[in-house]
């Protein structure tokens, strides 16, 4: 069996020179023949530094303090490395610097510490290539997996290796007992705690799937948009209430522009630009996917802007919700009516319907890929092309 010996290697980076003249001294550690190399918050003039002697000199009393510091630093890292030798697992440079700086190795990561590894780099990429909605969510979703823990294994944390197949079942019956979450939700719950474990597997934290044997039950989603009929009848309604006349006036125009709350309740006169077909388009960026969208302004759409001189009334997404339950009701529309539901109106009756291409409703969406938009809106395609197909018998 090969022994491989731990090298310790302090030095200066003289690239890097403050203004008292003085550079950072890092530490080199290297194990298996591979490098490690971090700062250890300790800087030096360059001209006191014994290389070779791995000491600073003259020994005057700065000095000493100092090379009492590196001693110390020395003495830590050979503990971490002993440590670690005494477990029955094998371990990297990667590992022993973690055990130096007091975090767990590779093998000893929790669930819950690389939720936190996760977030921690995520963080960074919001506004890059991540949004912060998406990142609130994972945090959410950290907090549900902690309080699983503490429920189910009355403890603080969970090591990834104990990871099983049991784990995520029990998870699951938990967000559907305690947490009273819908089949929908608990999916996309299922779905961000995978996501972290293959987040491990990758960083090489974790070898095992504990997913691998189980299968996420996928909730069929059930499209509710209104028809062609629905949509004209809602249009023709006016209500007394200024509150309601609002909401359905701000209904519609989503209806024929397929905006999002978000995008709806952001919207100015800024995001109206001329088209190279000279015509009204809005031109915006949505939040939840981070692309850029670009929305014809059909002449329902723009008659509700200008009723309100294009800046429409702002309201709060619940309260929108909750005045439209109030709409479908006085109107007799017999669906359960949400802000989403008018985009869902978009994408079927005012395009699809009207032998809009998937690929353009994609666009028109702001979908992140073709496979989102036709996950939601194939079916309903499909069944237009069979009532058109049944007209010929």
């Amino acid at each position: 069996m090969i022994s491989y010996k731990l090298h310790i290697l302090f030095y200066i980076d003289k690239v890097k020179i403050n203004q008292k003249g003085q550079c950072p001294m890092k530490c080199r550690i290297t194990y298996k023949k591979t490098r490690k190399q971090f700062s250890i918050g300790i800087f030096i003039d360059p001209n006191i530094w014994l290389s070779k002697k791995q000491k600073a000199s003259p020994q005057n009393k700065e000095n000493i303090i100092l090379n009492n510091k590196l001693s110390l630093i020395h003495q830590q890292i050979d503990k971490a490395f002993l440590m670690l030798q005494i477990l029955p697992n094998e371990f990297d440079v990667d590992d022993i610097y973690r055990k130096y700086k007091g975090e767990d190795s590779k093998e000893e990561i929790t669930i819950l510490g690389a939720y936190d590894l996760h977030n921690n780099k995520t963080e960074k990429l919001i506004g890059i290539d991540f949004n912060k909605l998406s990142w609130s969510r994972y945090v959410e979703s950290r907090r549900k997996v902690a309080l699983f823990i503490t429920k189910f294994y009355k403890r603080k944390d969970v090591k990834l290796n104990d990871l099983d197949l049991k784990f995520i079942q029990d998870l699951e019956y938990f967000f559907k007992t305690d947490l009273k979450l819908k089949q929908a939700t608990v999916y996309r719950s299922i779905q961000r705690v995978k996501k972290i474990i293959q987040f491990a597997i990758s960083e090489n934290y974790l070898k095992k799937d504990p997913f691998h044997l189980y299968k996420n039950k996928k909730h069929k989603t059930v499209i509710i948009y209104l028809t062609d009929v629905e949509l004209k009848k809602l249009e023709k309604h006016n209500f007394s209430q200024v509150r309601l006349q609002q909401v359905k006036d701000m209904f519609i125009f989503c209806c024929y522009t397929g905006l999002a709350y978000t995008e709806m309740s952001t919207l100015t006169t800024k995001n109206i630009e001329i088209g190279f077909d000279g015509k009204e388009w809005i031109q915006m960026i949505r939040k939840k996917t981070n692309r850029k969208i670009s929305i014809p302004i059909l002449p329902k759409a723009r008659e509700i802007l200008d009723k309100y001189d294009d800046k429409l009334p702002t309201l709060s997404n619940q309260k929108f919700n909750s005045y439209l339950k109030e709409i479908s009701e006085l109107v007799g529309i017999n669906k359960k009516l949400t802000h989403h539901t008018a985009r869902k109106t978009f994408a079927t009756t005012v395009l699809l319907f009207n032998n809009v291409p998937m690929e353009i409703v994609s666009e028109l969406l702001g979908h992140s890929n073709m496979n989102v938009t036709q996950s939601h809106y194939g079916k309903i395609v499909q069944k237009k092309v069979s009532d058109e197909v049944n007209r010929l018998y």
